[in-house]
């Protein structure tokens, strides 16, 4: 059975990064877009990041164009976007599909682990379902990801251990996060 530790990813410069760098650590893998109403994520990902990193968390941001066509440019002009505007110090891989024929294999297996559970309760989770309904009326039924932001939570141990949402409000995340760390 593959692991997380099995996956390797491009870095904006084109070489290869493989996650086994990250063995023993918590990491947040994340699909992220520069021009979306969840990009403000960043911030509360970022301050979790600065907060953390000193003990062992790590956040794998992977840019997607994938919805709405919300992240374009190029992987630098991405990169200086989130630098610039939320100070982000972690690094950003190559932008990447996540659902579908050229989903990179990482994002597969994630939905393997841990599939759509629902985009909770509250006016965010409302509009995401009333707006899923319209672009697949059996969105509930697939572990596709259903929007920018889905976030992974990989354990010390390389365990998926959650998916969150992007309606899921930030401070659910992180607390779940700070008690893994």
């Amino acid at each position: 059975m593959a692991s997380v530790y099995d996956f390797k990813l491009q870095r904006r410069d084109g070489s290869e990064f493989s996650l086994e760098e990250y063995r023993g650590k918590v990491m947040l893998i994340v699909n992220t877009a520069t021009g979306c109403g969840f990009t403000p994520h960043y911030e509360p990902i970022e301050q979790l990041y600065e907060e953390l990193h000193d003990k062992g968390f790590e956040v794998i941001d992977v840019p997607c164009n994938q919805f709405a066509g919300q992240t374009p440019g190029t992987d630098d002009e991405i990169h200086e976007f989130c630098q610039l505007k939320y100070n982000t110090q972690f690094e950003q891989f190559k932008k990447s599909d996540v659902n579908g024929e050229n989903a990179l294999p990482l994002f597969t297996y994630l939905k393997e682990q841990k599939g759509f559970e629902g985009f909770g309760k509250g006016p965010a989770a409302l509009a995401m379902s009333a707006m899923m309904l319209k672009v697949d009326k059996n969105y509930k039924k697939n572990p596709d990801i259903k929007w920018n932001f889905t976030k992974f939570v990989v354990d010390r141990d390389g365990n998926v251990v959650a998916r969150f949402e992007p309606t899921v409000d930030m401070k659910k995340v992180a607390q779940f996060i700070r008690e893994l760390v």
